[in-house]
């Protein structure tokens, strides 16, 4: 396991940072966040309208383009319920409300290259 290489405040904040980049390009349908936030190789997996999503972050970016937004800074709801490090890993879950759905995402993190991003993002759309 590589060794814990940053202070656990400043670790947090990070991933807190990764996570609402994300949240926020998604609700607002930023694509430049959404690179940022997402590791180029990141696959997003979960069961959504019937489908099992198993794709890649373009086939995501081109899906949220298609579904819209509100105008950015509009209120959403997201909360982050836990987030679990383990050297250069970890797993952040969060809960929030997109498309008229709540979801919970389990968010794997990797530190690469001296910053967080989101490798795998596993997600259960509630009351589907």
């Amino acid at each position: 396991m590589a060794p814990f290489t940053g202070k656990p405040g400043a670790e947090l904040d990070a991933l807190r940072a990764v996570t609402q980049d994300y949240l926020d390009g998604m609700i607002y349908v930023d694509e430049a966040k959404l690179r940022h936030a997402f590791h180029p190789k990141c696959l997003i997996v979960g069961h959504f309208r019937g489908r099992l999503e198993y794709d890649p972050l373009d086939d995501f970016i081109a899906a949220v383009k298609k579904e819209g937004g509100p105008t950015p800074g509009t209120p959403y709801y997201a909360e982050i319920v836990a987030i679990d490090i383990a050297g250069d890993t970890a797993v952040v879950k969060s809960t929030n409300d997109y498309l008229g759905t709540r979801f919970t995402d389990y968010l794997t993190m990797l530190k690469t290259g001296g910053r967080w991003v989101i490798v795998n993002k596993v997600f259960y759309a509630h009351d589907q």
